[in-house]
């Protein structure tokens, strides 16, 4: 894989940084099935997201199933995109703490002047926080990883270089650490929250476009 192909991977895996949305798992009520999100956050530009999630009432460790999409707010919508579909699980509670986890798999699509790619990938988190009925705080980790890539070049750019090769590419880097903080305020069927964090790269030596993460984001229960 040429040094181009693989700085433009490694854009697409870092230019999308923010994350899912998060729940306050204390204000969460049996009753309320369908959980319906907005978000906005701050990367290379500004980057707005929809998401759905359904929660299935399984007693002690209650689930949360769903998907989203995110993508980047230019002149032209669904150019770029980042979807993800998974669940989100809260393993235990003592009083106030709760501890959940979140895995997803995701595609996201990428396209310059040069390259359209397409990428499949895997996302995975843990969350641990004080969890009230109208607050919380909370502290997250995760990993964030392209497992296999599509690359399209255009005639343009193999017309420059025409020994470039399109077609599917198995990475052997291009993944994220993550960690943030997160906390909001919740009212009856309604919740806004705030995060905030860092990403790593998978080497510890590559920088990512934007290192940090910040995502405003509100919940509609139903």
């Amino acid at each position: 894989m040429n040094k181009n192909i693989l700085s433009v991977l490694l854009f697409i895996l870092t230019d999308h940084a923010v994350k899912s949305q998060t729940v306050n798992w204390a204000a969460l009520q049996a009753k309320e099935r369908h959980i319906l999100n907005a978000n906005i956050g701050a990367e290379y530009g500004a980057v707005f997201g929809i998401g759905y999630g359904y929660q299935f009432n399984t007693g002690w460790f209650p689930v949360i199933v769903g998907a989203d999409l995110s993508t980047p707010l230019g002149e032209t919508l669904l150019d770029d995109f980042k979807v993800k579909a998974g669940a989100n699980v809260r393993w235990f509670r003592i009083r106030d703490i709760q501890f959940s986890t979140r895995v997803q798999g995701l595609f996201r699509r990428f396209e310059n002047d040069n390259v359209a790619i397409g990428s499949f990938g895997l996302d995975m988190a843990g969350v641990i926080g004080y969890y009230k009925p109208r607050w919380y705080g909370a502290a997250e980790v995760g990993f964030d990883k392209a497992i296999v890539s599509h690359f399209q070049h255009t005639e343009h750019y193999q017309d420059i270089f025409p020994d470039v090769k399109n077609g599917w590419y198995e990475p052997s880097t291009g993944g994220n650490f993550y960690y943030g903080i997160q906390t909001g305020y919740s009212f009856p069927r309604q919740e806004i929250y705030l995060k905030l964090g860092k990403v790593i790269s998978q080497d510890f030596k590559t920088k990512p476009h934007l290192p940090f993460m910040v995502q405003i984001g509100y919940n509609y229960k139903l």
